[in-house]
């Protein structure tokens, strides 16, 4: 069955997880809150094709998981929470993931979160690629972190000059 298609589809990069991606990925869901257990790490570390048969996965899903390509087990209805636990089982940190799933290495991640993310040009739509989002409305959304705390403190500044 054909995943319906929203809005928020439109967003580059992001598979959110709404009650369909929540009925879609409950397998792997189901399969990553398991390794909360030791015993359940060991039993996955030591077959994990065999290990995974315990759990409702499609083959795609199955696929994702063996090659730990989280961005499309996040499409296919993980929950990026559950999904973090297969890779603290693999002993990577979530900054780690996060660097995997950018495209990136962990210090160029890292150094682009301190800077206050990710620039929204050019990722503001699938669909109209430099377009302004309909989603990015006029309530400061689209300043980055950074900037944000640059504005604050002009303001403070000028407000002290002002007493």
């Amino acid at each position: 069955m054909a995943r319906e298609r929203h809005d928020y589809d439109d967003i580059p990069g992001t598979f959110v997880f709404d009650a369909e991606r929540s009925r879609q990925g409950y397998g792997i869901n189901m399969f990553c809150m398991s390794l909360m257990k030791d015993e359940n790490r060991k039993a996955f570390k030591a077959n994990e094709a065999e290990y995974l048969k315990k759990f409702k996965l499609t083959p795609e899903q199955t696929d994702a998981i063996l090659k730990r390509d989280y961005n499309r087990m996040l499409e296919l209805g993980g929950n990026i929470y559950f999904t973090a636990k297969l890779g603290a089982t693999d002993g990577h940190s979530f900054q780690h993931l996060a660097a995997l799933m950018t495209g990136s290495t962990q210090q160029d991640y890292a150094e682009m979160m301190l800077a206050g993310g990710r620039s929204i040009e050019g990722n503001r739509s699938r669909s109209g690629k430099s377009a302004p989002s309909k989603h990015l409305g006029a309530a400061g959304w689209g300043k980055s972190a950074a900037g944000k705390r640059k504005a604050k403190s002009k303001s403070k500044i000028r407000s002290a000059k002002r007493k």
